[in-house]
């Protein structure tokens, strides 16, 4: 019984130590949201830190600057709900059906 608990204990040590390093890699991930038919593009890696804002200069207009911001926030919610995908589809791996609340 004892040799299980350590064998055990040694493969969750193991799962731990890959789901830090999947986490950190996660960072060198970058995803991409656009709105406006790409007139916005939004580059967020997988810690949601967004990295990157590119507007095209024929959306910029001084007389309608709400619809530029517009644009901003939904090119910022696509690549942000991309990166959960992300996140979710790589670290799920390691859970393998488990639905462990509040882990991702």
């Amino acid at each position: 019984m004892k040799g299980n608990m350590n064998n055990m204990m040694k493969q969750m040590q193991k799962m731990q130590r890959d789901m830090a390093k999947a986490q950190e890699e996660l960072k060198d991930k970058v995803i991409e949201g656009t709105a406006g038919g790409g007139m916005v593009t939004v580059k967020a890696n997988g810690h949601k830190e967004i990295i990157d804002i590119v507007i095209k200069e024929e959306v910029v207009d001084p007389e309608d600057i709400d619809m530029l911001q517009d644009l901003v926030l939904a090119a910022t919610n696509d690549a942000l709900k991309k990166v959960d995908e992300m996140v979710s589809q790589d670290m799920g791996k390691f859970t393998k059906g488990l639905n462990i609340p509040g882990l991702f």
